[in-house]
């Protein structure tokens, strides 16, 4: 029989992390991040990490786990993930995944088999050589013409999954692209996918005043303690929420424009978790707005509650 998992997507400051806790309060579950960032330790404000208070005594998973100079990948979220909603529901509790990293999302509804493509270590050297002496761009380029679809969703500075990329491409004859078309689309589990989507205005609104409270309680402070570590060129200090201030911390941006950058990216990934969400995945979607979320979580729990019975 398959095990029955929730998993709650849509973009950022939407309303997931409320509705995660009402979910698990409601039908003895347990919650996982599914957010690529927060599996950081000390990386708290910038990735909007929920708090100790907030999580009501429910148990979390997938959040403060790895050191922000640790490496951290989609294979290594998917295996773990694997194994906390075997254990969760081993115990008769009701796993609940909560998050926007679309890709991350993707690869437990799916089952991506991502370790049947092993690794070519010393065309990774290879690569990693090139990047050494010619910089990132010459091989970015190349991943542009093979697969333009793959090479929009990362970004150049992401040298790791650049080199991933080329690496599937090199050693399968298929793009990254294609071999994620190749996976089954059939989920391993009994699963309801539950998006959250409010008016863009509305949204744009959230996350702008969002990056305000974000600065009130200490963000700039967060990025600095892990920029004078020096970490400044670690993948956890390439996220959106970090990433923005070390030009300011150079002497090379203002305050101000460093805080109107992380806006606009955050509105603009807001604007990429949705399209991929809705493209991607067998989403049952619901229109929330500021003043009636609760209304609408009433009308999820019922629905959740159905598709339980269900099963």
């Amino acid at each position: 029989m398959k095990q029955t998992v929730i998993a709650i997507v849509g973009p950022t400051a939407v309303g997931k992390t409320k509705l995660s806790i009402e979910v698990a309060e409601t039908f003895n579950g347990e919650i996982i991040s599914g957010d690529s960032m927060q599996v950081y330790k000390g990386m708290d404000i910038g990735t909007a990490k929920i708090t100790p208070s907030e999580m009501r005594n429910i148990p979390h998973y997938m959040i403060d786990c790895k050191q922000p100079d640790e490496p951290f990948s989609v294979v290594d979220f998917q295996q773990s993930v694997k194994e906390y909603i075997k254990d969760i529901s081993s115990r008769n509790k009701l796993p609940i995944i909560v998050g926007g990293s679309g890709l991350y999302i993707q690869s437990i509804v799916y089952d991506y088999n991502f370790s049947k493509q092993k690794r070519d270590e010393q065309l990774t050297k290879r690569l990693e050589e090139q990047i050494k002496e010619e910089g990132v761009m010459p091989l970015y380029h190349r991943l542009q013409e093979i697969d333009p679809q793959q090479a929009k969703k990362i970004h150049p500075n992401n040298h790791r999954r650049v080199i991933r990329a080329l690496e599937v491409y090199k050693t399968t004859g298929l793009t990254m692209s294609e071999y994620h078309e190749k996976q089954q689309k059939q989920s391993p589990y009994h699963m309801k996918l539950i998006g959250l989507r409010m008016d863009r205005k509305i949204l744009y609104e959230r996350i702008n005043n969002r990056v305000d409270q974000m600065m009130n309680d200490g963000l700039l402070e967060e990025v600095k303690y892990f920029f004078d570590q020096g970490l400044e060129n670690c993948q956890s200090m390439k996220a959106i929420g970090y990433k923005e201030f070390i030009p300011y911390f150079k002497g090379e941006q203002s305050l101000e424009r460093s805080v109107e950058l992380l806006k606009r990216n955050s509105r603009r990934y807001a604007k990429r978790q949705y399209t991929w969400f809705k493209n991607k995945l067998d989403v049952d979607w619901y229109s929330l707005h500021p003043e009636t979320i609760y209304n609408k979580f009433t009308i999820i729990l019922k629905d959740i509650e159905g598709f339980l019975q269900d099963k």
